[in-house]
């Protein structure tokens, strides 16, 4: 042995508290025999543990009389080992010798399990673990009680922090599950307990004793004007090439940098060098990083989708176009980096205040945050916004109602306000890289083969009129589900595509993907959309791609934007199983000329503009002003409410004072939905947009007074299609909580009332007087 037994006995007698199990090499008989004898130890030692001990096997605490029991008996077995070699080696090298220590190396075998060494190893760091605590807590015991203050860390009773003593119990019972709390300080000790859910969480109230350590209110740092910038260096290394998927981004943001810049200038003379405040933002993209499975990256160079890396590029730029402080994450150790989380598994606040006016993310970097920033998105939830391809509907994003009313989904459930979630087509500038365009007559795109299945008749009429070619990828041969006559591409560079699309007349959807890029891309290089009309209009009840997405949208068509806001000459929707009627479009669109054209909000100014409003204007975190304020009296400001001449809306009454709000009152436009209608759809039919924004100032019982609906009975509850009219009771319902004002949904038992506005033209996203 490197060391005796009773070395090692002295050691634990003169310092018991201190005992430090790794620190003992034994080797032969001794070394099976000591395992052994810690192995049963701690099994004793881990049974008399209470069943509601607050302790875990990692780190059990005893008290010091207790822990110096227990290392007093090792010490004693260890003397007893020690004899009993002692007496086996002066029989010195017999056969019996031999013999017995074969017998007792059998035996050993015999009793330990696979992988005991592990276990020994295990066992003595948490003893090892356990002696640092033990000293640790008769240390912090020793100066409480000569500061005498030891008294002061019982649970207060504060009416105003209701949570303090069952968080208490819980710290005492979970401490050590995750290292976070011992890297606040927390030892096990009620005391640091306390001063852990008062200085850090915010659940016990502060401790009158820790005011000369409490961490002084820090200042807000003073803002900064944001400046146009078209120098894009700095993006491009934040960027970065680690990835196939990055540098996607970074070539697109590198071609279309110029027109960025153009851009820029021109919504600096539109502003008139108006002071913009310059935000530190943080883009997180969660779907890059390797913990989401990044299903992107290899995809790149084989056709794979490419309209969320489009997406982010395109915002990363206008965020850094736009001259705010911008830092990319694509990992979780750059995010755990920029937000100041603490080591551990996730369950403790940030280690200070959050360093950021404004995070983006997607739904995988949303759970991400989730699950390592801890109470401390509660908190900053404020400041997020959802980059959602397709949108969520309130009663899929509040939790409580989602349960009860069978709207939760795999993705919603977060309980933002609706207008942080921004959609595709509230961000997208035009795009042209999740399109394939192709030669001479008709494009199309495709890297799923199966896409052709189905298609086979109308692609042999397009044929008669017209060549059809194609972008469809494959790897070795051609692959046999593209049509023969159909001249194949491949896939090309972008400029090449460019070139194509300029080239063709038509560019032909074939039912999917929904709402991409591409259709714009080809509209704005002169090709005519023809995309196939959908019957019934495909949902969630219907289809399975949108089965579990937090949406109850029911698009009508490939491309819902392109039909309803572009529309003819530009974008032509039919049925394409009628084939007497696809025939006839294919001879009406030979003899059509259409010019290029891209919708204002798809261009780069466009963009930028949107986004500016955004970020200048909408603000989660400060809390609203109530509304009806107290007292008011409707009857002398003759309410609220104005009818619009030659109109069933109402507008808002110059009259009434003025309340804050973005969009402004002065583009509300109140009215009816008919039974059976979204406030979407009835918006629409007027011309207007429906405003979620501007729902609470319609949340009163004067607007049915107003809209001459007369209530027998008013109540206000939790429901998404609220404030509603029921004609059948006659009754006015008003929305109990403002996180489900939704301009989506309907019920032909009520008439909806909706918060309508006007809109830029060309910039459907924004009011007349929303810049």
């Amino acid at each position: 042995m490197t060391a005796s037994i009773g070395e090692l006995s002295m050691m634990l007698r003169r310092c018991p508290v201190t005992f430090k199990p790794f620190r003992i090499f034994v080797v032969g008989v001794g070394f099976f025999s000591l395992c052994f004898l810690m192995t049963s130890l701690g099994g004793q030692f881990l049974a008399k543990r209470p069943a509601d001990s607050p302790f875990t096997t990692r780190a059990e605490v005893l008290s010091g009389q207790e822990s110096r029991g227990v290392l007093r008996k090792i010490s004693d077995m260890l003397e007893m080992i020690m004899k009993r070699m002692d007496a086996m080696s002066k029989l010195g090298n017999t056969t019996h010798t031999h013999s017995r220590l074969d017998e007792l190396s059998s035996a050993l075998d015999r009793i330990q399990p696979m992988g005991l060494v592990d276990r020994i190893q295990a066992i003595a760091q948490n003893m090892s673990d356990m002696a640092v605590r033990v000293e640790q807590i008769l240390q912090r015991s020793m100066a409480n009680s000569k500061d005498g203050v030891f008294g002061s860390c019982e649970t207060p009773k504060d009416p105003h922090y209701p949570d303090c003593t069952s968080k208490m119990d819980w710290m005492r019972a979970r401490w050590t599950s995750d290292p976070c709390y011992a890297y606040y300080g927390v030892d096990g000790s009620d005391c640091s307990f306390l001063i852990y859910l008062s200085e850090v969480e915010w659940f016990c109230p502060p401790l009158p004793w820790r005011n000369q350590t409490a961490t002084p209110t820090l200042k807000p740092l003073p803002k900064k004007q944001a400046v146009f910038q078209s120098d894009i260096g700095t993006l491009l290394e934040q960027v970065g090439t680690g990835k196939e998927s990055l540098s996607f981004m970074r070539r697109r943001i590198r071609r279309l940098s110029a027109q960025w810049a153009s851009a820029a200038r021109r919504l600096d003379e539109k502003l008139r060098s108006h002071w913009r405040e310059q935000k530190r933002i943080l883009v997180h993209v969660g779907f890059l990083t390797e913990e989401s499975g990044d299903v992107f990256s290899p995809k790149v160079l084989k056709g794979g989708p490419l309209g969320e890396m489009v997406q982010w590029a395109d915002i990363l730029t206008a965020l850094h176009v736009l001259g705010h402080d911008v830092k990319i994450s694509v990992s979780l150790k750059e995010l755990h980096g920029f937000l100041g989380v603490p080591p551990g598994r996730g369950s403790c606040p940030l280690t200070g205040p959050l360093p950021f006016d404004l995070m983006y993310t997607d739904y995988h970097g949303l759970q991400q945050m989730k699950q390592h920033m801890g109470l401390s998105l509660r908190k900053h939830k404020c400041h997020i916004r959802v980059i959602d391809t397709f949108g969520t509907e309130p009663a899929y994003n509040h939790e409580e109602y989602a349960t009860l009313h069978g709207y939760r989904t795999n993705w919603g459930y977060w309980n933002l306000h609706s207008q942080q979630y921004m959609t595709m087509f509230r961000m997208f500038t035009h795009k042209s890289s999740f399109i394939f365009s192709d030669h001479l007559s008709i494009a199309f795109f495709s890297s799923l083969f199966s896409i052709f299945e189905g298609k086979e008749n109308f692609l042999a009429i397009l044929h008669r009129y017209m060549e059809i070619h194609g972008t469809v990828y494959y790897e070795t041969q051609r692959p046999p589900e593209v049509p023969a006559f159909v001249k194949n591409h491949g896939l090309l560079p972008q400029q090449e595509l460019q070139q194509l699309l300029r080239k063709a007349k038509l560019f032909i959807g074939f039912g999917f993907p929904y709402e991409g890029p591409a259709p714009l891309e080809a509209i704005a290089n002169g090709c005519i959309f023809l995309q196939p009309k959908f019957h019934p209009p495909h949902s969630s009840l219907n289809h399975e791609f949108f089965r579990g997405k937090p949406t109850s949208r029911k698009v009508s068509s490939q491309h819902p934007y392109a039909e309803e806001y572009m529309g003819r000459p530009h974008v032509i929707t039919i049925d394409f199983n009628n084939s007497e009627v696809f025939d006839a479009t294919i001879r009406e669109i030979m003899k059509i000329n259409v010019e290029p054209f891209l919708p204002y909000e798809y261009t780069c100014e466009g963009m930028l503009e949107r986004v500016h409003a955004y970020i200048q204007n909408q603000d989660f975190c400060s809390p609203e002003v109530p509304f009806p304020p107290a007292n008011t009296s409707w009857a002398l400001l003759g309410g609220p409410f104005l009818p619009l001449p030659n109109s069933r809306m109402l507008t808002w009454a110059s009259n009434v004072s003025s309340f804050v709000s973005w969009p402004s009152l002065a583009a509300l436009r109140l009215l009816t939905s008919l039974p059976g209608q979204s406030c979407v759809e009835a918006c629409r039919s007027e011309g207007l947009i429906c405003e979620p924004a501007l729902y609470r100032f319609i949340n009163i019982k004067e607007a049915f007074s107003a809209l001459d609906l007369q209530c027998e009975g008013l109540e206000s509850e939790m429901n998404h299609l609220f404030p509603a009219f029921s004609a059948e009771h006659a009754e006015c319902c008003l929305q109990h909580d403002p996180l489900l004002f939704s301009c989506a949904g309907s019920s032909p038992k009520y008439q909806r009332l909706c918060p309508c506005r006007d809109y830029r033209k060309g910039q459907v996203a924004l009011c007349k007087d929303c810049l």
